[in-house]
């Protein structure tokens, strides 16, 4: 059984083709990134993937079933995303954002909330701990308690990755993960990324610009070009590539 791939992935807005033919397989328990540069298609995969866009035409399979259907059925299956532009609650706080990664896992009725009955207190003290966790793994506690609004660009990076962690998906989505850091909190980012590989043992797939972070954390990488998949292997293979090197440099590789 296969854990997550795309099969001839392709998509077209009116008569632009946004990515063409595109294939892949991410292997259970490995960071799989990719890259290109600005226009290569490489968030409107993402974007594919989580169900927002409607492919032209391929497929994409986890864990050997068609992800399809509505976006929240994305969540249901076990995949959890990141977006490169920021999306908190910003007037709630750490904690009530992180709680609202728990919310594919809610199984009690309406009427058992309303009554509050036993069941809905032990559901509420295992989404606690479960998000208490998430918040010692990425040492949020100093912030647990603050309002999304009042904290740095870099922490509100972290508590997005703390509720993706907080739904305790198998697959993450990384959209830009470094986007806005600096490079101590691109530093940090990377050991977050390994830690959530190696101690939770949760398969990532990335979007990435930075360079250094890919090296740093990637199993293997993937890179395109205007929609199109140009090259494939471990880090250093893709780097030096001819046609990365061309599509990153706008000429030919001497």
């Amino acid at each position: 059984m296969s854990f997550f791939r795309v099969e001839n992935l392709g998509v077209r807005f009116g008569g632009v083709v946004a990515v063409a033919g595109v294939s892949f397989e991410v292997r259970q328990g490995e960071v799989y990134t990719i890259i290109g540069p600005n226009g290569a298609g490489k968030t409107t995969i993402f974007n594919l993937i989580g169900l927002i866009y409607p492919p032209t035409s391929g497929r994409i399979l986890f864990q050997d079933r068609e992800v399809k259907g509505a976006p929240h059925h994305v969540a249901e299956l076990g995949i959890a995303r990141t977006f490169q532009n920021i999306e908190l609650f910003e007037h709630a706080t750490v904690l009530q954002n992180l709680l609202i990664g728990r919310h594919r896992h809610c199984s009690t009725s309406l009427w058992q909330e309303l009554l509050f009955l036993p069941a809905v207190r032990a559901a509420e003290l295992s989404h606690r701990a479960a998000v208490e966790r998430v918040i010692d793994l990425l040492d949020l506690a100093h912030y647990r308690d603050n309002l999304v609004a009042g904290l740095p660009y870099g922490v509100r990076k972290v508590v997005e990755l703390g509720r993706a962690l907080a739904t305790e998906p198998k697959l993450m989505l990384l959209d830009e993960p470094s986007s806005g850091l600096n490079p101590e909190e691109t530093n940090d980012m990377a050991f977050w990324i390994a830690d959530i590989q190696r101690e939770l043992g949760i398969t990532i797939l990335m979007v990435e610009h930075d360079m250094n972070l890919v090296s740093r954390v990637s199993s293997r990488v993937l890179a395109l070009n205007e929609g199109r998949m140009i090259a494939e292997g471990t880090p250093t293979e893709v780097q030096s590539h001819p046609a990365v090197i061309e599509a990153y440099l706008g000429g030919a590789a001497r």
